[in-house]
């Protein structure tokens, strides 16, 4: 997959060679900037790096000049139908504008917004959603993945006939299948960052599902530059489903992974109860290191082999393991003794 044209938002990356960025959305009344500061210190904490906030009326376009200088990662203002909004936002302290062209009120509105984001320097996200498609659009083509394409190309057409060109574009769609296509398509055709995410994924259980079959298979074809994971309520658990989605598609690391067999008849010991200890005890870690629980001595060093450390049971010693070589037999008693001292000593040594 051929490089994406490098975009900067405040003093965070993306495309180029930078790794996948993580983002999320406060769900605060952006006009109370102090809970709307607390919220986005939440989501730092969590490990979120570029992060968005609704602005609605001028109060919001306001509130930016408190937030932004009490945050560390780029914000972002989302604009809807109004042009004068985005220029406010943008002279206010916003890193970012996330705007469709084709809500905004014409063409010279875009233009306006264009111009002030470059004399800002600062970068347009592009939006485009199933559920606000152009009428014409959607008469020719429905709101599928082409009608999302097309709406997409038509919006980039404008903004560089302007000669702005720092775009992120962003397709998302509550259809998983829709959303995937359209960025497949997408990253044919254009070089510009693209943003994945399903929109109005649900709930954090069928949200973060959905998510991750969309954003995941997306990222498995190597297609992404920054993810959000949509899932209604605190955003902060987006944070953590982002990097789990990341994780598990091999795009980077975080923390510590603990992987676990599903058991079945040979288990000789309590292997989820041990999975969620390591889980709960590692989860301050930053480091990247992979940790496998597995359920017997039979499968589990081989079924576990690019594990940085794991552990096999067995009904009275179990197996201490590294990348699927044995080190020793340890007693089943102390196994989470025993691996959680192999998890300090392991994070001397980060993995290759």
């Amino acid at each position: 997959m051929a490089r994406t044209k490098e975009i900067r938002i405040g003093g965070t990356a993306i495309g180029g060679d930078h790794p996948v960025a993580i983002q999320s959305m406060t769900n605060t009344d952006t006009r109370d900037a102090d809970a709307t500061v607390r919220q986005i210190r939440a989501l730092e904490e969590a490990g979120c790096e570029i992060v968005r906030v609704s602005v609605y009326d001028e109060a919001c376009a306001r509130a930016l000049l408190d937030i932004r200088p009490k945050i560390r990662i780029p914000l972002v203002a989302d604009i809807h139908f109004n042009s004068r909004l985005a220029i406010l936002a943008l002279e206010n302290g916003a890193n970012k504008v996330r705007i469709n062209p084709g809500n905004i009120g014409g063409d010279d509105r875009v233009r306006a917004v264009a111009d002030c984001a470059r004399a800002h320097r600062a970068p347009i996200r592009i939006g485009v959603n199933g559920g606000s498609l152009p009428g014409d659009i959607r008469e020719k083509y429905g709101t599928g993945p082409r009608a999302l394409c097309e709406s997409m190309l038509r919006s980039v057409r404008l903004l560089e006939s302007f000669g702005f060109g720092d775009l992120v574009l962003s397709v998302k769609s509550s259809d998983v299948a829709a959303m995937v296509r359209s960025n497949r398509e997408l990253a044919a055709l254009t070089c510009y960052p693209l943003h994945l995410g399903v929109t109005e994924a649900g709930t954090p259980e069928t949200g973060l599902v959905k998510s991750a079959i969309g954003i995941g298979a997306l990222l498995l074809d190597g297609i992404g530059e920054t993810i959000r994971v949509s899932l209604s309520g605190d955003p902060v658990p987006e944070v953590a489903a982002a990097r789990a989605i990341l994780t598990a598609s091999g795009r980077r690391r975080f923390g510590v992974e603990v992987i676990a067999c599903p058991t079945c008849g040979r288990s000789t010991i309590d292997v989820a109860g041990l999975a969620a200890e390591v889980e709960r005890r590692t989860r301050h870690i930053a480091s990247p290191l992979r940790v496998a629980v597995m359920g017997c001595v039979v499968n589990g060093p081989g079924e576990a082999r690019e594990a940085d450390i794991g552990i096999a049971g067995g009904p009275e010693h179990s197996l201490l393991f590294s990348r699927g070589e044995v080190r020793r037999k340890v007693p089943s008693q102390r196994i989470l003794e025993v691996l959680m001292k192999e998890i300090e000593e392991g994070l001397k040594t980060p993995p290759g």
